[in-house]
């Protein structure tokens, strides 16, 4: 199961997970987290910040250690970790979900520098993709199960959102809204999970292309500049596009010591 890739501009490399595997990737590297790894994030050279099922964790690839730094609150039994990213000042947003979709249970948290959890977005059913506008004044965030992208006012200086509105909706028929990523002009590109694209959403919210992709089960899709990466269900592909997006914002655990 690939999920949330990643380019790490520092590191020129792509991070990515394969979530059932257990395993993240970052270049030519791969190494076993020993748990369900859900989504990364780069953070230092030869460090990524991983989000494992239960768990919030430093991954060194330097001796294979798994450091974990801050334990997710599930609601209850049978709850991992979905999709994440970091915002512009890099703290870490990850959300949740329930293995048999129970209605409501899961959140969208966010990790900041000093170790701290803070719970920004409760009654989540299947949180996923999450991005910035290139303003840096307003956040993009998914829950699968609402068929939708959904639009929000984001504050960087305190880290805070508000003002939830619809952004786009996507009928069933096409797959289910999975990850994302926003290029520089504002277009917002969504994984289609079973519709077997990436669709791009214009600014003002209206379809404005697709790129096909040869599996059905497409989940997320990053930028590495004109490059396209994306993960499905059973591999990873990239292609050139006629856009360009940022690299990831890595993680600033300036308060934490791994």
């Amino acid at each position: 199961m690939g999920e949330g890739p990643r380019w790490d501009a520092d590191a020129e490399e792509l991070i990515w997970v394969d979530i059932h595997g257990e395993t993240l990737h970052a270049g030519e590297r791969s190494l076993r987290c020993g748990s369900k790894v859900c989504a990364a994030a780069p953070w230092k050279r030869g460090t990524v910040l991983v989000a494992l099922a239960d768990a919030l964790a430093a991954v060194r690839f330097g001796d294979g250690a798994v450091v974990r730094l801050a334990e997710v609150p599930h609601a209850q039994a049978g709850m991992r970790c979905n999709d994440g990213a970091c915002d512009a000042a890099g703290r870490f947003w990850i959300g949740t979900m329930a293995e048999d979709l129970t209605p409501g249970v899961a959140a969208l948290y966010r990790f900041d520098s000093d170790g701290e959890l803070h719970t920004m977005i409760s009654g989540v059913t299947l949180s996923n993709g999450l991005g910035w506008g290139p303003s840096g004044r307003l956040m993009y965030y998914i829950d699968s199960t609402t068929q939708r992208i959904d639009a929000l006012d984001y504050d960087v200086a305190s880290g805070t959102v508000a003002n939830r509105r619809p952004f786009a909706a996507i009928p069933r028929d096409d797959g289910i809204p999975d990850g994302l990523a926003v290029d520089h002009d504002g277009g917002v590109w969504v994984a289609l999970y079973g519709g077997g694209e990436v669709r791009r959403f214009a600014p003002d919210g209206r379809v404005y292309g697709r790129v096909e992709v040869p599996e059905p089960e497409v989940t997320a899709c990053c930028f590495a500049g004109r490059r396209l990466y994306v993960t499905t269900a059973g591999g990873l592909f990239a292609l050139d596009v006629p856009f360009s997006g940022p690299p990831a914002q890595p993680f600033v655990g300036c308060g934490l010591t791994v």
